[in-house]
């Protein structure tokens, strides 16, 4: 998998991005996870500035969940984490509350375009519980599990988070504008 991407500047001056991949069987080695190269592709497709990544892939298990979550962010030091996986209504499907669990904020809008995004190709999008949220100066948001999906929604998503993550304090994030026009304000720092 990508590890990083962008521009060759100092690490100091990179976003670290992280995946967690929830699912029993991928991290069983079952069947191969789609979902976080999914997620990876799109990071080199998209982004134009200096980034790392740290990659994870778990069982459906809130504990496990909530301390990766909160390992990636607290030691790793990533500025955006983004699951994959276990956002469904099945009882394993346990990673919005894992979320939310490891989050000093819940950012509602995210969850709300994420299905606006999928209804347009799903009607079953209405069952997807995605949510995000900020951890300190991290933002973390769940996506769903299949590479199509991953895309049709990471794709018009992306516009408002490099603007998230620097009005959390993090490092500034460039994005190449014919795979995804990141929007900030005008007057927003650069």
């Amino acid at each position: 998998m990508q590890t990083s991407g962008g521009s060759s500047t100092s690490v100091g001056d990179a976003a670290i991005f992280g995946i967690l991949t929830v699912s029993d069987r991928a991290s069983s080695g079952e069947y191969e996870d789609m979902g976080g190269p999914a997620i990876a592709e799109f990071f080199s497709e998209a982004i134009a500035s200096p980034w790392t990544l740290v990659y994870r892939c778990v069982a459906d298990d809130s504990e496990l969940v909530e301390s990766t979550l909160s390992s990636m962010v607290d030691e790793d030091g990533c500025d955006v984490v983004v699951t994959t996986g276990g956002t469904g209504p099945a009882k394993r499907d346990i990673t919005p509350e894992a979320t939310a669990a490891v989050c000093d904020r819940i950012m509602p809008g995210f969850g709300e375009q994420m299905r606006a995004i999928s209804l347009r190709f799903v009607p079953t999008a209405i069952l997807s519980r995605q949510l995000a949220g900020t951890r300190g100066s991290s933002l973390l948001f769940n996506l769903p599990g299949r590479p199509k999906a991953i895309r049709e929604t990471i794709d018009e998503i992306w516009r408002a988070v490099p603007y998230c993550v620097d009005l959390l304090g993090g490092p500034y994030i460039d994005c190449i504008a014919e795979v995804c026009d990141a929007f900030r304000p005008k007057d927003a720092r650069r």
